[in-house]
């Protein structure tokens, strides 16, 4: 044999064994504490193992209202340091589409200089003035932030989504946007359903805002009995900061300018229900969010032996958190995730250093210790930055893909026996070449679902059946070149040589034409269609390899043994 015979055996041998091994783990099923050196396997989709498939839904009226918030406590920020005076006034939400937010300049004189400033810290692509009264200046979104902010939200949201999964241990799941406000997410294998429910779905905003102490108990209580009477309840079910948010918009005119009302929840252990819930007066303009944060862990009170979550800060958010409890020290700063009060201390000292801590409620040290590892979970993975509202879900059970599984192999086992008989029957020694081929093509296939760490599917399946079916295709091609080369006289190796020679570029221009296909429903498709254009492209190219370059290798061997005497094909 030729020395570059030998060359491009050596590589087949070692692509082999290197596949061989990545496949063994699939094969026999390992699990990731067999001692074996490779730990990955193909991993199936939703449609094969089961899991939870579920659309999330996007209010962006509440992102612009959110926003624009946001916007009046950054003023208050940029005036201080022009040593000017303002507060933030009331937010008027009547038009839900374009929500304004009101500020009040402590000095009519500053007025022209304080317009002039937000303007050139907040371009007009940014906000826009919509009102001014005396020394009342009143802001609004413009469209091409809101655009903006619609984009983010879904890209961010996608991206918070896929952090909390990873960190929950789910392999190969499909997060994508529909359309402009919703989200489609897939978890294959998914075993505890409402905790995967309650991490994607948290909104997880934290809000350090300050509380309020002047209006009385009574008083606040008196205006949850009014929300009551009207009908705004808190009813199992429903999100706790969509009740608080409804009852703040009907409160609107009972409640101080600049405030709204939070609570803190009381759940009783046993039953998981809402016991009882205690109002606080805080600012409706937090001081903080979770946005600032650099870190979030549990952390062990040793004195109490009890789990909270120790926060730290990245360095703007520390000087914000060192100036506003410095600038209010006897007041309490309350602590709110999702519109629920964790705590309220008050403030004794200038807080530096830029580290906080969320303490929990009542509870067992286990519940209490799994509450605190969810909640730092999710706020080191990041705060949702939209609220997600649940409008599909669907569990599939694994009942559906064990079926398909055991059909699949059914079906491809009858089909490949039928296409090795046929190829043995019809072109004899040289249909063993062509079986080889094929074997290898799939083992290849396998390895790089591996390799690639893919996910196999149903139509990803098809994509495989219809692998087998092109490189059978190819090898027609050439077997058939080759019988046209014998038919004219040609001697046998001339023959083979001539037949792999014209068959090359019409088995690359079909799998071109197939591979271009494939680029498409790889880049447009969504799930499935994915699956079957990966499986379908991995298989293009084993296909061309095998079909070809092994194929042609294979006919050397063989000529060289039978020294060219006889071609069984």
């Amino acid at each position: 044999m030729k020395r570059s015979w030998w060359y491009r055996f050596t590589f087949l041998l070692v692509l082999s064994v290197i596949s061989i091994v990545a496949v063994i783990p699939t094969v026999f099923n390992f699990n990731e504490e067999a001692n074996f050196p490779v730990k990955s396997k193909v991993s199936l989709g939703l449609d094969l193992q089961g899991g939870l498939y579920m659309i999330l839904g996007i209010d962006f009226n509440k992102v612009y209202r959110d926003e624009i918030k946001g916007y009046a406590r950054k003023f208050e920020y940029v005036l201080k340091d022009e040593e000017i005076k303002m507060t933030i006034g009331g937010l008027d939400d009547s038009a839900v589409e374009d929500p304004k937010q009101s500020i009040v300049i402590a000095d009519q004189a500053d007025v022209e200089k304080v317009k002039k400033i937000i303007r050139d810290n907040f371009p007009p692509s940014y906000i826009r003035l919509t009102k001014e009264e005396g020394t009342l200046l009143q802001y609004g979104l413009a469209q091409v932030q809101k655009t903006t902010l619609e984009e983010q939200s879904v890209t961010k949201s996608i991206e918070v989504i896929r952090n909390r999964i990873d960190e929950f241990g789910v392999t190969e799941p499909e997060i994508l946007s529909q359309g402009k406000d919703r989200i489609i997410v897939q978890l294959p294998g998914v075993k505890d359903i409402k905790r995967a429910k309650e991490l994607i779905g948290k909104t997880a905003k934290l809000e350090f805002k300050i509380v309020n102490d002047e209006i009385p108990p009574a008083t606040m209580n008196d205006w949850v009995v009014k929300g009551e009477e009207a009908g705004i309840v808190f009813k199992k079910g429903e999100r706790f900061s969509a009740f608080v948010d409804k009852l703040n918009r009907f409160l609107i005119k009972d409640l101080p300018e600049g405030y709204e009302l939070a609570f803190e929840k009381k759940v009783n252990k046993f039953k998981n229900e809402l016991e009882s819930k205690i109002p606080y007066l805080v600012e409706s303009n937090p001081r903080l969010t979770g946005d600032a944060l650099q870190d979030a862990r549990v952390s062990i009170d040793q004195r109490e032996n009890k789990p909270y979550v120790s926060l730290d800060f990245k360095s703007t958010g520390a000087k914000v958190f060192e100036e506003t409890t410095g600038e209010n020290i006897g007041k309490r700063m309350a602590i709110i995730l999702d519109g629920n009060v964790y705590s309220a201390p008050v403030i004794q000292a200038r807080i530096g250093g830029g580290r906080a801590q969320v303490t929990l409620g009542t509870g067992g040290y286990n519940a209490l210790l799994k509450e605190a590892r969810d909640l730092a979970l999710v706020l080191r993975a990041g705060a949702l930055p939209v609220q997600l509202d649940f409008l599909e879900q669907r569990t599939v059970g694994p009942s559906l893909g064990e079926d398909s599984i055991v059909s699949a192999r059914f079906a491809g086992l009858v089909g490949c026996a039928l296409v090795f008989f046929f190829i043995l029957y019809y072109y004899r020694a040289s249909g063993m070449i062509a079986i080889i081929c094929l074997g290898l093509n799939i083992l290849f296939v396998l390895a790089c679902l591996v390799g690639f760490e893919a996910t196999l599917t149903l139509p990803g399946i098809a994509g495989i059946a219809l692998t087998i079916g092109m490189a059978v295709d190819a090898s027609i091609i050439i077997y058939e070149r080759i019988r046209e080369e014998k038919r004219k006289g040609v001697g046998n190796y001339k023959a083979v040589d001539n037949g792999f020679g014209h068959a090359f570029w019409t088995i690359i221009d079909a799998n071109i034409t197939t591979a271009l296909a494939g680029f498409c429903l790889l880049s447009f498709g969504t799930g499935p269609i994915k699956g079957f254009a990966v499986t379908l492209l991995i298989g293009i190219f084993a296909t061309v390899y095998t079909s070809y370059f092994v194929g042609k290798l294979l006919f050397e061997f063989y000529m060289n043994k039978v020294e060219g005497q006889d071609l069984s094909i």
